[in-house]
């Protein structure tokens, strides 16, 4: 008899019956930081793809409403808008650069404004600095300019969605000690923000009222020592940890495996090459890529052997990862396959000056890419209070 039955107490019948209803929600949890990776990288991919402004402008849409839809508070998830302000930056320093390193006009275009022209040397035939601008000169850098401002916003959404710690995780063992440095290389601007952040509030309880370039040395100097005693305190932690250390590795052994490295970033680099360029041999595409794989595989084996790491709880790999990482290599494969539209109108022409189309294909891909938005599970409420 329990102690409940001998007080004359009835046990409790136990609870059956359904699971408690959720309205149909799915539990948040926080997803596969390779997955981002895949999605973001992939859909990079495709922006090099085309140049057609509208294009380019979706992907931008599609970046900024995953982004919003599924980032959290931590301190590496509030970087996303200085992407925005470095791929603004990347635009207006294309089209500088476009006006002063002018290549002249032709009697079809549109002329703006003229520039001061400075005489070059004849070694320096084709270019010159200053002179009139036309306007699809400008048109012309400017989407130029903007395909790779969407390709440092994919990056940018992948550091704003992926937790770079639990991406190091999931390293191989011969790229772990890479990982850590990238990791913290990557965590320096939001920990500034949040040094900047704390210092202001403290001269505010403080009841600072200098402002502008008089309160600079108050807030400075506090984050130089914040950030110095961080440093120091993470180089004891690495140090006492062993990283930095060759371990049972031999000679022979780091040789070859760095030989391997060299050789398949090569391989790939070379293959990514013969895919991109139509005109390449047809050996620098899919067959160095593929050598190159191995080759880097085998490095990375043979470089792995001499750690071992454990994983505690490690992060699951399940059907929202496949469909979000699907979903931008899809898009991808979608706007290389030159299949239901024309391949020219990813990139138009400016001679003549028009406006140009939104093909249907392409424009889908991109859309399909942004159901990352709600394919990929929400965030759960600690992790959206986590910085806060």
């Amino acid at each position: 008899m329990t102690l409940v039955a001998r007080a004359g107490v009835e046990a409790a019948p136990p609870v059956t019956g359904p699971a408690p209803d959720t309205g149909g929600r799915r539990l948040p949890r926080t997803l596969h930081p390779v997955a981002w990776w895949i999605w973001a990288l992939a859909l990079a991919t495709a922006v090099s793809r085309t140049a057609n402004p509208l294009l380019l402008l979706l992907v931008l849409a599609v970046l900024g409403y995953v982004v919003t839809a599924r980032r959290t508070e931590a301190p590496w998830a509030r970087g996303f808008k200085y992407y925005l302000y470095l791929a603004l930056t990347v635009v207006a320093i294309r089209v500088v650069f476009r006006a002063v390193f002018a290549t002249g006009i032709t009697p079809r275009d549109h002329f703006l404004f003229s520039l001061p022209h400075i005489p070059t040397p004849d070694w320096y035939a084709g270019i010159q600095i200053g002179g009139p601008v036309s306007l699809e000169a400008v048109l012309s850098a400017a989407t130029d300019g903007l395909r790779l401002a969407c390709m440092l916003c994919c990056i940018g959404a992948a550091n704003t969605l992926a937790n770079p710690k639990r991406a190091l995780r999931v390293l191989p063992g011969a790229l772990h000690e890479l990982g850590v440095a990238v990791t913290v290389a990557i965590s320096v601007a939001p920990q500034l923000v949040q040094s900047v952040q704390r210092v202001a509030r403290a001269r505010k309880l403080r009841a600072g009222r200098a402002k502008g370039l008089k309160a600079l040395r108050g807030i400075v100097v506090p984050v130089l020592e914040d950030a110095l005693e961080r440093s120091l305190r993470l180089a004891a932690a690495m140090d006492s940890r062993g990283y930095g250390r060759a371990g049972t590795a031999t000679r022979n052994s780091r040789r070859l495996t760095g030989a391997l490295m060299l050789l398949g970033m090569c391989g790939l680099c070379a293959g990514a090459y013969g895919l991109l360029d139509a005109t390449a041999s047809r050996f620098l595409g899919l067959p160095a890529m593929a050598s190159g794989a191995v080759l880097c595989v085998a490095g990375l084996r043979l470089g792995g052997r001499r750690i071992t790491r454990t994983t505690y709880r490690p992060d699951p790999w399940r059907l929202p990862e496949w469909a979000v990482a699907g979903s931008g290599v899809l898009s991808a494969v979608l706007l290389f396959s030159n299949l239901g539209y024309n391949a020219a109108e990813l990139n138009p022409s400016i001679y003549p000056l028009s406006w140009p189309t939104l093909p249907l294909v392409p424009t889908v891909a991109i859309l399909l890419a942004g159901t990352a938005g709600f394919l990929a599970p929400p965030p759960s409420p600690a992790q959206r209070g986590h910085a806060s």
